[in-house]
């Protein structure tokens, strides 16, 4: 495959500089719900707040204070371990006595409904985040907030975050390696390394597809004829395209901010003008079964971050772009600090907005307890 020197930003301006130390009182991150409880049914429908637990972790000590087995809890998506997070857990009603066996502060239940269906996987509007940083100083923070909401505006990369590749940003590698063993995936465990590594693709195509999109936007175009060794018609209607991230026939297009489907593009400028209108978005291939690919030039970028190796587990599409909603911030001139508040859609990583801010992959110190 394919190597790449550094990532490329989408953003162009200077650097910024502060502190992201990750902790249940510097980073918090709630669910929001896309529905309301029914009020009726067999389900319980709970509303939790962890600090410092997984959302596995979460499970395994539902599962060890109701006697609840796997399939029978429900939940929407991953929360951060080292964070302070609110999410939504189904379970059936039977074991809501046995709810006063949950001894331990780190979980707290903050309401039980009733609810006619189980939480199943993506089943959430998006996700709110407040996050502390610090040590930005005051000739900074204007500069920070003219990226913050200018984000706000145009949009970034939806890479993976640091979060999705282990505590050694490694575990990927296993999966690979399990991919190419072509032996019978066993386990949570080996599932969760197979996605780093569909991860791991999706983010390489996704820094390549930046990378162009960069030379597209920065270079006159003679210029990006001889970086790209592109043809010049090709060139002058990718920049006839006004957003950043440019599209190519063939793309896999799907409804923003959550698509159900994805179809071929045939007509980019007419693709370009519904993602430029937030009514579409360009989807990355996360290699697996029974996933389509892209086809004409989409498919052949996308091919180098193929893996037809991968076997026993779905393939899929993410949205290679989002839009942060929702922005607020506050400066403390006197503490250095910033937080901000912003929601993105479900499995878009704040972490990755915060990147592109600084210009840098952000490894947070993760304050232990």
């Amino acid at each position: 495959m394919p190597t790449q020197a550094h990532r490329t930003y989408a953003y162009t301006h200077d650097p910024i500089s502060f502190d992201f130390t990750q902790s249940v009182e510097r980073f918090y991150v709630e669910e929001l719900p896309l529905f309301e409880a029914s009020g009726r049914g067999e389900w319980l429908l709970l509303t939790l707040r962890k600090k410092e637990t997984s959302t596995y972790r979460l499970l395994s000590i539902l599962k060890a204070a109701t006697g609840a087995e796997d399939r029978e809890i429900g939940y929407a998506g991953l929360k951060d371990k080292s964070a302070t997070a609110v999410q939504r857990i189904t379970l059936p009603r039977r074991y809501e006595k046995a709810l006063a066996n949950l001894k331990t502060d780190r979980i707290e239940i903050l309401k039980r409904e009733r609810n006619h269906k189980a939480l199943r996987i993506g089943a959430l509007a998006g996700n709110r985040f407040r996050i502390l940083l610090t040590r930005l100083s005051a000739a900074d923070a204007p500069r920070f907030v003219e990226a913050f909401e200018r984000i706000g505006q145009e949009g970034f990369p939806n890479r993976f975050g640091y979060q999705r590749f282990g505590t050694d940003g490694e575990s990927w590698r296993q999966g690979q390696e399990l991919a190419r063993s072509g032996k019978r995936l066993r386990g949570a465990k080996e599932r969760l390394l197979l996605a780093a590594w569909q991860s791991r693709l999706f983010n390489r195509w996704l820094d390549e597809r930046v990378r162009i999109s960069a030379i597209i936007r920065d270079c006159d175009p003679s210029e990006a004829r001889k970086r790209l060794q592109w043809p010049a018609e090709l060139i002058e209607d990718l920049r006839a395209q006004r957003q950043f991230f440019k599209l190519f026939l063939g793309e896999s297009m799907g409804e923003y901010p959550r698509p159900k489907s994805w179809r071929t593009c045939r007509d980019t400028a007419a693709c370009a003008r519904d993602f430029a209108r937030k009514k579409s978005v360009p989807g990355g291939l996360l290699p697996g079964d029974r996933v389509a690919r892209a086809q004409a030039d989409a498919r052949h970028l996308e091919a180098p971050w193929d893996d037809d190796e991968i076997a026993g587990v779905a393939g899929g599409r993410r949205p290679a772009w989002v839009w942060p909603e929702a922005l607020e911030h506050r400066y403390d001139p006197a503490r250095r600090e910033m937080e901000v508040s912003f929601t993105l859609p479900p499995g878009a990583y704040a972490t990755s907005l915060l990147e592109e801010i600084a210009r840098r992959e952000l490894r947070p110190v993760i304050e232990k307890r």
